[in-house]
């Protein structure tokens, strides 16, 4: 008999066609019963002292072990931040931006911090269409579209006003893993398999080099249960935490990084380093019905749009029909298309373009909804609103025993970022500039030091007033659509935390993008309607007869990485849930 080390096992589940040349096994046999809820998904995990749901279950065990340690829900968000950027930096890292939602039980209050990054202070939009050429937009890859890596500056905002360890204390356990090293996590080793084949297609465009050491250095990408070190960024994170933020953005790192950034061609200085802040900024929330209530942060970060989804649906009664039906469907689909028609033309960077404040009334979302035919898909343009005054990527969220609720999102952006990684520190510079219109009339336009469009987005519930969820989920164009789709999931159709995350969704794709022109046509106004295959045939055969291009992916990859916790404002237990598209694990005690 043959015995399979646990690498050989972790191969086998992450590549199942190795194992065996037959159907898929979802083709063989279905799903099993379970005593309570749906057969599809799992129980939601519950406890009472403190609670993570991340996407790696070692990050998901870090948060824990310092909230157990003394720290409070941000301590522990920020270690597990710290982790996944070493054990997941297909979605994240300290090259790159960083935003979140605290509820803070002290001051009863939300708080909102932005914590993007800016453009090069000292480059035009002329100068940088001077560097593309003949392209009509900004490449995923190279130093063109690194914008100022956000992440460590949020941290430190972060902890400077809710922390109780120290930042060496909270770092302190990635580095040991990124010194002694994890067993890499079988969806993890799959999207590394994917972007060392796409940076390889290209790499003759940008320095792959540096990127080629820390994660391919054999010629291939970490295998599933391979163990995986980064002693770079092991030393890189040491640094930050016993020197502080400023070691990252004046001190020894910042001149590392902008002397290779400036051997790549790339404009930013020292000074652009220098001058970068987070931004504390205010949540807004919409009320949807039975007393819930959806809260986002404003632009540069597409989180409005879910706000502007709930005041469209909120006009019709979706629990009349199954939650799988065409009716159902088509309402939350055309709902994404009309708010994403204003998010393609209005948000961008609030300190160069105002947002439209009536884009978030209700009769703005009366005004949109009427425009939506039962019968059929309709091709739309953006709104008219009034104006008032003057975008891969990690999901995590804790909450302590005191009540503190963090709702944080992290990304490098498109896959593992722009492919750049800076001498020696062990992390890739994202490539979230790659979001910029080149129309100088377009609000997102670039322009020096400006925040570009961003698609990564934090969520928080509210009911009867009180703080109630944190919530998000990850994926691009995804995440807004995303948010509404679990929210009417609970709400709606009564289902718990994980089932609302487990039950098959869409995700529409196309129409106006953020880096259109203002007055140029739009390439593919109708977009595809993507669904997973939990979605009945005869609501797909019947969506396509209402005119939407509909496609089924089974993959999972289109569709998001959730994460949630849920607290019972009067006994305080607490709910978590984790995706099942991802590897991550919600864990308590």
């Amino acid at each position: 008999m043959r015995f399979l080390t646990a690498a050989a096992i972790l191969a086998l589940i992450a590549h199942p066609a190795t194992a065996q040349e037959a159907k898929p096994i979802e083709d063989q046999i279905g799903a099993g019963g379970r005593p309570v809820g749906a057969n599809w998904s799992r129980s939601p995990v519950i406890a009472q002292n403190g609670m993570a749901a991340t996407a790696h279950p070692l990050a998901t065990q870090v948060a824990l072990d310092t909230l157990k340690a003394g720290g409070s829900a941000v301590d522990a968000a920020i270690a597990a931040n710290a982790a996944l950027g070493l054990m997941e930096p297909t979605g994240n890292g300290i090259g790159g931006d960083l935003f979140a939602i605290v509820w803070d039980p002290k001051t009863q209050k939300l708080y909102g911090l932005n914590g993007s990054g800016r453009s090069p202070s000292g480059q035009t939009l002329a100068q940088l269409k001077e560097k593309l050429g003949d392209a009509t937009s900004l490449p995923a890859y190279g130093p063109l579209p690194v914008t100022i890596p956000g992440t460590v500056d949020a941290w430190f905002e972060l902890h400077d006003r809710f922390g109780k360890r120290t930042m060496a204390e909270n770092l302190a356990p990635t580095v040991r893993y990124a010194r002694e090293g994890h067993p890499v996590a079988p969806v993890i080793a799959m999207y590394l398999d994917r972007s060392l084949a796409a940076y390889s297609r290209r790499e003759d465009e940008f320095d792959f080099s540096n990127a080629r050491k820390v994660w391919f250095a054999d010629g291939s990408a970490p295998e599933a249960g391979e163990i995986f070190k980064n002693p770079d960024l092991a030393n890189t994170l040491e640094t930050i935490g016993r020197e502080g933020r400023d070691a990252f953005y004046e001190g020894a790192l910042a001149e590392t990084m902008v002397t290779y950034l400036q051997r790549q061609n790339s404009a930013f200085t020292r000074a652009d380093f220098a001058a970068h802040d987070s931004e504390w900024v205010d949540p807004a929330c919409a009320t949807y019905r039975d007393g819930f209530e959806l809260c986002e942060l404003p632009p540069n970060s597409q989180g409005f749009a879910a706000l502007q989804m709930v005041n469209i649906l909120k006009n019709v009664d979706l629990a009349q029909w199954e939650r799988g039906s065409p009716e159902a469907m088509h309402y939350m689909t055309e709902a994404k298309r009309l708010a994403y028609e204003d998010v393609a033309r209005f948000y961008a960077d609030p300190d160069f373009s105002a947002l439209p404040a009536e884009l978030l009334s209700e009769e703005y979302g009366r005004e949109r909804f009427a425009l939506i035919d039962p019968a059929k898909a309709t091709a739309y343009g953006p709104g008219e609103p009034k104006l008032e005054g003057e975008g891969d990527t990690t999901y995590l969220t804790v909450v302590d025993g005191e009540g503190m609720m963090v709702s944080l999102i992290q990304s490098n952006y498109r896959g593992m970022g722009g492919g750049l990684v800076p001498d020696g520190l062990g992390f890739m510079f994202q490539d979230r500039g790659e979001l910029y219109s080149l129309d100088p009339a377009h609000p997102n336009a670039y322009a020096p030091s400006k925040r570009p469009f961003q698609t990564i987005i934090p969520a928080f519930v509210k009911k009867d007033g009180a703080p109630y969820m944190t919530l998000g989920l990850m994926g691009g164009g995804m995440q807004p659509q995303g948010h509404v789709q679990v929210l009417v999931n609970i709400v709606d159709y009564g289902m718990n935390l994980q089932e609302a995350g487990d039950a098959a969704r869409f995700n529409h794709d196309g129409g106006r993008q953020p880096t259109d022109s203002v007055s140029g046509p739009i390439e593919d106004p109708m977009g595809t309607l993507f669904v997973e295959p939990g979605i009945p045939t005869a609501t797909i055969e019947q969506l396509r007869a209402m005119g939407h291009k509909v496609e089924v992916v089974d993959n999972g990859i289109m569709f998001g990485g959730y994460q949630a916790i849920a607290r019972d404002p009067e006994t305080g237990v607490l709910t978590g849930a984790t995706e099942m598209r991802k590897d991550g694990q919600a864990s308590g005690y």
